[in-house]
Formats: structure tokens, C-alpha cells, sequence
């Protein structure tokens, strides 16, 4: 019996009309990562594990996907600690390199081998797929292309301006106006930390708020409260839960409850001024909030943390997010070197664009013309005219056999084709070709000597 196929959760196959809408998207984001002076790298699929592992906290290293080592990878292993089935152990002898997590921390290997290539600041994207062990649903996949742009060499708050300016840019592209770039800054959740004696808690703290729109303020105190904060800790919280008013009045709330934590006052003087900053520089059609509670558990964020909701109405998780890391390199020897970044969510960018019907209706349109195929002499004809048409930029192509019409016909408004040519015995005797327009039913005669009268009808 035959194997039935399938492929893997929280993975998938795209048809054309799927791929071609998803390099749309590819295409105007790495225009305006031109636009803006990023420059283009690539690295592997694959990293050492040691480069990913302890990266991303215990929740993404969990999530990382482990590649088992070639050959018998089992004989290195001694029978005490195959016995054991401590899976950590036992992954280490048997597993070497592991599928990359994100860009990000391979952007930092990148960074310190090519350390003396570069020039700084250097301001880099990449667009390339990752893997993440989550589980399959609406919007989350466990094979994904991310799209960052990086700069590292810099620690100058214009750079955070300039990220705010580019998702603006971006997502006003994609006509996909109202998305909600959400701003915190991890020095503020410290001075949080720090004032209701947490400091010691400070990942079990950010990782519980940053669950607020999932589960709620009932649920972050509880998981608080099971992460070791206490009822006491957990109290002077409450008043992150119900920040109002404008941003700038957020701010000097704030600034208030944070007056006396230098870390803190620090990060509100960082935000105050990108907000300030870009109020002044205004927006196309994006809106910039502060959530405090916004933490991204990632450990590498140490100032900005960015993060983008889609328009209000359309239910998808974050399409976009990134911030400050300001060692990141330091963890492979390069200290001191400041960087931030932000990383598209293409897959559910494109879930948000489908849903509400935001792509080009001329978009599937993989061929601006067809010609029907006669016969033999008829089909030869069809071939210079289509020769000619590819070199002055038209998508043109000849259906390969001399079948019913009315089946040709049928694949041509399949295809979305716009315009149908017919070269008969008739038109072939007259040095003719025959356009029809499928839209509006209309057709027109051309000579098969003035083809760039054809062509630049269709501009």
C-alpha cells in the first residue's frame, strides 16, 4: 500500500499564489531596509548549540530544535548516562548543533567573527527562516521566516527613533494603516523590580506581566505569587494595571513611582524621549503606545523593548517586535558593543493582510498573457511573437499542445490571465495576431511586425 504523505506540524507547503503574496510582502520590507541604509547578510540554518543554548532564558531553550550528530550517535555515550535519561545530559553527547532560534544571536556570532570587516555602526538585515519546537496554532508556526534589521556599534536613542519610523514606513506600504507599535523599556521594569524588593525576581516578574493580555490581572498576581513574589510585592504592582491618559502623562506616572530607582528614572528619561522625539516627527498611519507591561521574556533586552499589535478589530498575536541588547556580543568575547533591532512577523503579516483583503487584486496575475496554440505552423508563430513580448518585459507563454479551445480558454481565466492571443490559419496568412481581453470580452488585431504597438498598449 502507499505511504499517505504528509508533512510535519506547524509546517506547510505554499502554492504559487501563496508564495508570490508572501514576496510582496518580502519586497516592500526589504525596500524600505534598503530606504533606510541596512545592508544584507545571510548565515546558516544551523548553529553550533553552544552559540543558541542559554540565549533566549529557559523557555526558549526548550524550543529550540537539537540535531542529532551523524552517523552512530549513540556510541559515545557510556551506559551510566544512557541509563539516567536525564534528557539534558544525554542531549549534550548526542547533539552538537541545533536549528537557529532567531537572527538575532547568530547576527551576534556574525558580529564578532566579522569584527574586523565591519564598520561601525553597522546597520544589517536578514530575512531567512527559523524554527521554533512551539505548538501549531493560528499565526504560530515551528518553521517561519523572521524579517530583522540590526544596528550594533551604537548607543544613540536615534536609533530607536529610526526603528519606530520604519515599521511606520513598512506597514503604510502594505496599506496596513492603525497597527500599534507598543513601546517599554526593560530598565523600567528593573526599577519596578527594584522598588517592590523584586530585584532578585526580576525575570519571574517580567515573564508574569508579560502574560497580562493572555490571562489577565487575576492570573499574572497568581503566577507571581507562584513565581515568589510576595502579597506585599505583588500589591505595589497593581498600579501598572491601571496607567491611563496620554503617553507623555504615562510617563510622568512613571517617573513618580520610579523617583527613587536610578535604573528606573533612567529608562523613563530614555522613552520619554523617543516618544517626545517622534510626536515631534509624527507618524504616517501607525500609533505608538506605551505598555508597561510589556516585557519579552528574552534575557538579551536591556533598554528598548518594541513590539507590534495588528489594527484593533483583527485577532493575531504580535506582528513585528525587537530592542535594545546592549552586550549581546559580549557573551562571545566582544564587550561593550550596543545594538537594538526589530524583526517582522511575515506569516502572520500576511494572515493579517489576507484577512482583510489588503494585497493587490491583480496580485495571482502570473502571466499577462497567454497564446492559444493551433497547431504546429500556428504554435511556431506563437513562439517568435512570445520571445519578442519576454524581452520587452511581458509575462507571456504558449499552451503547449493544440487541444480544444474551450479547454485552453478555460486554463487561461484559471491562470487569471488577462489577455488571450489567437494566431489561426487565417491570421497566420495575414501576418496577423488576434488579442482578447478577458476582462471585457473585447478583441483587437495587431501585425505580428509591429509588436511594440501591442506592448506599449498594455503600459
Amino acid at each position: 500500500m502507499a505511504q499517505k504523505p504528509s508533512i510535519p506540524k506547524g509546517t506547510r507547503d505554499f502554492t504559487p499564489s501563496e508564495v508570490i503574496k508572501r514576496n510582496y510582502i518580502f519586497d516592500i520590507v526589504k525596500k524600505h531596509f534598503q530606504t533606510f541604509g541596512f545592508q544584507p547578510i545571510e548565515t546558516p540554518s544551523f548553529e553550533n548549540s553552544d552559540t543558541l543554548m542559554g540565549k533566549y532564558g529557559d523557555e526558549g531553550d526548550r524550543l529550540i530544535f537539537k540535531i542529532l550528530n551523524s552517523g552512530d550517535y549513540l556510541s559515545k555515550v557510556d551506559e551510566t548516562t544512557y541509563s539516567s535519561k536525564n534528557s539534558n545530559v544525554l542531549t549534550s553527547k548526542i547533539s552538537e548543533k541545533a536549528l537557529r532560534y532567531d537572527l538575532t544571536v547568530p547576527f551576534a556570532r556574525y558580529v564578532v567573527m566579522h569584527q574586523n570587516e565591519i564598520d561601525f555602526p553597522f546597520k544589517r538585515y536578514q530575512i531567512q527562516p527559523v524554527w521554533r519546537a512551539d505548538r501549531p496554532q493560528k499565526g504560530r508556526f515551528r518553521e517561519f521566516f523572521q524579517c530583522d534589521a540590526d544596528v550594533v556599534g551604537s548607543d544613540s536613542l536615534l536609533q530607536e527613533i529610526e526603528f519606530v519610523q520604519l515599521y511606520d514606513a513598512v506597514f503604510t506600504d502594505l496599506k496596513l494603516n492603525g497597527v500599534n507599535i507598543k513601546m517599554n523599556n526593560r530598565k523600567i521594569l528593573s526599577g519596578i523590580a527594584e522598588v517592590i524588593g523584586a530585584q532578585d525576581l526580576l525575570i519571574d516578574f517580567t515573564v508574569a506581566l508579560d502574560k497580562l493580555d493572555k490571562i489577565g490581572e487575576e492570573g499574572v498576581k497568581k503566577e507571581m505569587a507562584e513565581r515568589g513574589l510576595t502579597p506585599e510585592a505583588i500589591a505595589k504592582v497593581e498600579p501598572l494595571f491601571s496607567l491611563s491618559g496620554t503617553n507623555l502623562e504615562q510617563l510622568e506616572a512613571l517617573k513618580e513611582l520610579l523617583k527613587d530607582s536610578e535604573t528606573g528614572s533612567k529608562g523613563v528619561e530614555e522613552l520619554t524621549f523617543i516618544i517626545s522625539t517622534i510626536e515631534q516627527l509624527g507618524l504616517q498611519s501607525a500609533k505608538l503606545s506605551i505598555d508597561v507591561t510589556l516585557a519579552r521574556g528574552l534575557n538579551y533586552y536591556t533598554g528598548a523593548i518594541f513590539e507590534v499589535a495588528a489594527p484593533e478589530g483583527v485577532k493575531m498575536g504580535s506582528i513585528g517586535g525587537g530592542g535594545r541588547y546592549d552586550d549581546l556580543t559580549g557573551v562571545f568575547g566582544l564587550k561593550d558593543v550596543s545594538g537594538v533591532g526589530i524583526s517582522f512577523g511575515l506569516d502572520r503579516a500576511y494572515l493579517v493582510l489576507e484577512e482583510l483583503g489588503l494585497f493587490p487584486e491583480s496580485i495571482d496575475q502570473s502571466l499577462d498573457l497567454l497564446c492559444l496554440n493551433f497547431g504546429d505552423k500556428e504554435a511556431l508563430a506563437a513562439l517568435k511573437l512570445v520571445s519578442e513580448l519576454r524581452k520587452n518585459g511581458v509575462k507571456a507563454d504558449v499552451y503547449p499542445s493544440s487541444a480544444k479551445i474551450q479547454k485552453q480558454f478555460k486554463y487561461a481565466n484559471n491562470r487569471k490571465v488577462p489577455y488571450v492571443v489567437l494566431i489561426g490559419e487565417q491570421e497566420l496568412e495575414n501576418n496577423l495576431f488576434v488579442v482578447k481581453n478577458m476582462a471585457e470580452g473585447s478583441q483587437k488585431e495587431y501585425s505580428l511586425n509591429e509588436v511594440e504597438a501591442f506592448v506599449k498598449s498594455l503600459v
